[in-house]
């Protein structure tokens, strides 16, 4: 359990988080970490894990995936066709799921949604269908609810996600060229209705080049607080709703 009865989630780099739940169970969102050059060194050692998150199939998110699930046996949870793969690559428990499905892993309850992106998965010198590229809504047995995005654009359905799950926090793509940029994830809050952001997907490679400055500048007109985060810093899950 963590101290404060809080869920305590680290930025990895890149899009990738450790979620620590308020009982103590470890899931890792978008397992690149190794290869990662975000990714402080000392936090490439993973420890025991119950579960991983993968949005979609690109390498910078799915990266460690087959090495991490097959050396802890945590549950591996993504869209059918990325699961598959997984389980021809060994990984035993894969957990397949699809858009507006939920499911119970690790002590929170996981609702994929949409994303705008693509989803090959590079395997070996071909590239194969890896499904579509998905976000996950990650509700904790407080009720306080992360929106983790994936790699997409900004689209109108975010409102739907802002309507049916009220998410506290968004991790949200910032960097461009790949996903949406500051200006599309500004409108990406205004379509949330979320309170709390924290930009990723940003300042990996000089390609990315969205900052948290200008989202923040962007959206100061609005009532959100965006967290810019650093390689392994922590936010802390505050505001808690109740019990689902």
């Amino acid at each position: 359990m963590t101290r404060d009865g809080k869920a305590q989630l680290t930025w990895l780099g890149h899009s990738a988080f450790k979620l620590v739940t308020p009982s103590g169970k470890s899931l890792l969102i978008d397992p690149w970490i190794m290869d990662n050059p975000a990714c402080p060194e000392n936090l490439k050692v993973l420890g025991a894990l119950d579960a991983m998150l993968i949005t979609h199939g690109h390498l910078d998110h799915i990266g460690d995936a087959v090495t991490i699930g097959k050396k802890t046996g945590c549950a591996a949870v993504a869209i059918f066709e990325t699961a598959q793969w997984l389980a021809t690559k060994g990984v035993d428990d894969t957990r397949g799921m699809n858009k507006g499905g939920s499911q119970d892993v690790a002590d929170v309850r996981v609702t994929m949604v949409s994303a705008d992106h693509s989803c090959g998965i590079l395997d070996g010198d071909r590239i194969v269908y890896g499904g579509e590229a998905a976000g996950y809504v990650i509700e904790l047995s407080d009720g306080f609810t992360i929106y983790h995005a994936g790699d997409t654009n900004v689209f109108g359905d975010m409102a739907l996600i802002g309507e049916l799950y009220r998410p506290d926090v968004a991790l949200l793509p910032i960097g461009g060229l790949f996903t949406m940029g500051p200006r599309e994830a500004a409108k990406a809050i205004e379509l949330l209705g979320v309170k709390q952001v924290v930009p990723m997907h940003h300042g990996t490679f000089p390609a990315l080049q969205g900052t948290p400055k200008a989202l923040a500048e962007l959206t100061r007109h609005m009532d959100v607080d965006v967290h810019e985060l650093a390689p392994g810093e922590r936010f802390v899950s505050s505001r808690p709703k109740g019990p689902r």
